[in-house]
Formats: C-alpha cells, structure tokens, sequence
C-alpha cells in the first residue's frame, strides 16, 4: 500500500500518478474519508478540551463550596457525545484503512501513459523461423503426438485444464531444470514453497482486495495462488531484515492455479490459457538504492532463458493502465509463436518498491529508524506457455518436434514424436 503520510500530504502528486493508470476513483474516496476523519478529530478534541475545561470548574466550584451538580450533569452529557464521536472516528479510521488497500502503487516516470496498446516495445531479440510448410499450432502438434490432450481433463476437471503426457513432461522438467540453473548463478535460491496461504499473504501482496475474483477459495477461507510470488513474500512478512543481507533472492517452483475470471472466449485453444498450471518465479527484497539493479537482472535472467532455448521474443515496457496495482513498473518479454503469428507474453518482471513491504510490514533498520524493503518479482519460466513457444517454433516438416540443443541432456532425445 501506499504511504498514509504521503497520500494526505501530497494528493496532486498522486492524483497526476494515478491519472496515467486511467482512474482516481480509489484516491477519491479515501480523500473524502479523510476529509470527514480530519472533522471529526477536529470535534473529537474541541470537546475533550471542553471536558477538561469543566472538570476544571467543577474542581472549583467544590473548592469553594458550591454546588456542582448541574456542572457535573453538562459534563456527563458532553461525555457521552465525546464517546459516540470517537466510535465514529474510529469507524472512518478503518473506513481509510480499508480504502488505502485500494490504491495501487504509483507508477515511475518512464513508465509509458495509456492503456494496453500504449505499451512501448524496447528490442527484438531473434528471428521467426521461415518454414517451408504451413505451420501448425501448439494443440494440433499436441494432439498428432499424443502430448496434449484436453477433451479428457475436461471430464475430469472442467475447461481449461490439460493433460501433459509423455515426452512433453520431460521437456516441462527439463524446463524447470535449466531455469533454476541460470537464475541459481544470479544469486537465487531454489524454493519451494506452499501453495495454499492465508488471506493476510493476499493482502501483503496487493492481490487482494483488486484480483479477489480471480483466486480459488478453500471451504475455511484460505487461498489457492495464482503464482508462487505469493508465499515468498510472506515468508518474510512481520519481519526485519538484516541489510547487509540484502538482497535476499528467491526461486520458486510451484503449481498456480486462476480462475481466469473476465477470460470467456479469450485464449480457449490448447493450453495457452488453463486454471492450473506449473512456474518458476523469481523474487527478491532488497534496499531502496537497489531495486533498480534487481528488476534489470531479473529481466536479464528471462533473456537468458529465451535466447538459450532459441526462441525468437521481444521486450515490452508495459503501460501505466495495464500495470497491476502493486507494480510501479513492468517488463514483457514476449515470445514468437508461429500458429497465432504474433508475439504473446511468456514471463514479465515487476518493481512495486515499497507497496508490498507495507503491507507486509518488512522492514530493516537504519540509522534514522526502520525502513521498509523493496520487493522484485518476475517468470523465471512460465512452463505452458515457454512449451507451446518451443513445440511452435521448433515443429518439423513430418510433424515431429525437435528439442532445443541446451534442454537434449536432460530430455535424453533430440526430437520429440521422431
């Protein structure tokens, strides 16, 4: 979330800020509630200056051995009114509490105004293959090899769900293998961490309350995640770190599952799209002076990945209204896919500076007092969506399905369906 102190004594800077995501609903009503929270301390304390002014002259009136009773009755009277302003400041106290979990992060200064096609492509790393064929896309590969089959999860599960089978469940782990690798010479450590959480590591996040409809629930309330990002950020929430430590680098490996509420008809083909499915994700705290550093080497990390598995991609600075709330700025790394002939996100990267921190109360100590961290996350390999990528761009002419030159140690085959 968002400084208190900062939203109260700057709201044009966060108003500007906010107007470049597209809307400042969620500021204006928290400013509202503000305006009614200031009047009522105001009253609040205006009469607790009355109660004691009249204790005052009770005291005095005693003194002097009159009679106070009438004195006494006003002052009860005042008393009660006092104890039902402050039940109500209290109650616009967590009114603000509330609405301050609404405003999402303020974005940076080279982060591109606009909505979702005012995002700014950055580089093109590769080439689409030229094939001499008519390419076919990831499911119809799929379906021809026996990789891939949906008609019969969708008996077990419902829509968007899949069976991986055979030879593609070796090029997943494979996956997974060689992302851990490359990230591991990064400085980040291998996790893996649980999937189910409380509702306080949603909040901490800032997935709640704004993507509340997009999370499974269990029966007692506690969450399924929609990415691993999730429990590494809890696994220090309510505490300080050391800052020679810092950063602290993470690697989680874990099943995801969404609802993909708002999605009907988007994405219905293969498995582009699914409510379950498998990530590695990158996180890091780290200090203020260094989060800069950490969002580069995390996209460096997603680069690496795609340009040693040869898949064609670019980079795409992601625009203010396409952020989610707790990023302040956002990398795309788009991959080539030649059965829809267009570029689609395979991993991102996200700075949300100290808005997760808040929420999550991690701090370390300085000098001046505690401060709150910075929080880093990014795809290390989102592993259906780099599996279409690689079956895509890799499929040949007889159908088959060459495995990348860097993943052929782990698979134990060069080709797939051959």
């Amino acid at each position: 979330m968002l400084d208190i102190k900062l939203v109260r004594s700057n709201p044009d800077v966060v108003r500007a800020a906010l107007e470049r995501r597209g809307s400042t609903q969620s500021l204006d009503e928290f400013l509202a509630v503000e305006t009614e929270r200031r009047r009522l301390t105001t009253e609040v304390e205006t009469m607790r200056a009355q109660r004691k002014s009249a204790s005052d002259g009770i005291a005095k009136i005693k003194k002097a051995g009159g009679d106070a009773a009438e004195a006494i009755a006003a002052m009860r009277v005042l008393g009660d009114t006092i104890k039902e302003r402050e039940q109500e400041l209290e109650g616009v106290e967590k009114r603000m509490r509330v609405l301050i979990l609404d405003i999402p992060n303020l974005v940076m200064d080279d982060v591109p105004s606009g909505g979702e096609e005012d995002s700014v492509e950055l580089r093109r790393v590769g080439e689409p293959p030229a094939f001499d064929f008519e390419p076919k896309d990831h499911l119809d590969l799929g379906l021809a090899l026996d990789l891939v089959d949906m008609e019969r999860a969708a008996k077990a599960s419902g829509s968007r769900f899949a069976y991986l089978k055979g030879d593609l469940v070796l090029l997943q782990f494979a996956l997974v293998r060689l992302g851990l690798e490359v990230v591991a010479e990064k400085g980040f450590r291998p996790v893996v961490p649980p999937v189910l959480v409380r509702e306080e590591a949603m909040y901490g996040t800032g997935f709640f309350p704004t993507d509340e409809q997009q999370i499974y629930r269990t029966t007692d309330g506690d969450c399924l995640v929609g990415t691993s990002e999730v429990p590494l950020a809890a696994m220090h929430m309510e505490e300080f770190l050391e800052a020679e430590r810092l950063p602290l680098r993470y690697a989680g490996y874990s099943t995801c599952f969404r609802r993909e509420a708002g999605a009907a008809g988007k994405d219905t083909r293969g498995i582009f799209r699914l409510h379950q499915f498998d990530k590695v994700e990158m996180f890091s705290f780290c200090l203020p002076e260094q989060a800069e550093f950490e969002h580069e080497l995390i996209l460096s990390a997603e680069e690496d990945i795609l340009q040693l598995l040869g898949v064609p991609y670019r980079v795409v600075n992601i625009a203010a209204g396409d952020l989610g709330a707790p990023a302040a700025k956002k990398y795309d790394c788009e991959a080539w896919l030649p059965g829809q002939q267009r570029y689609r996100e395979v991993t991102s990267c996200s700075n949300c500076t100290d808005y997760q921190a808040r929420r999550l109360n991690c701090r370390y100590r300085t000098d001046k007092g505690p401060r709150f961290v910075h929080t880093l996350n990014g795809t290390c390999i989102a592993l259906g969506r780099t599996l279409i990528a690689i079956m895509e761009n890799y499929q040949r002419t007889d159908g088959t399905i060459e495995v990348p030159k860097v993943l052929r140690p782990y698979v134990g085959k060069d080709v797939i369906g051959g």
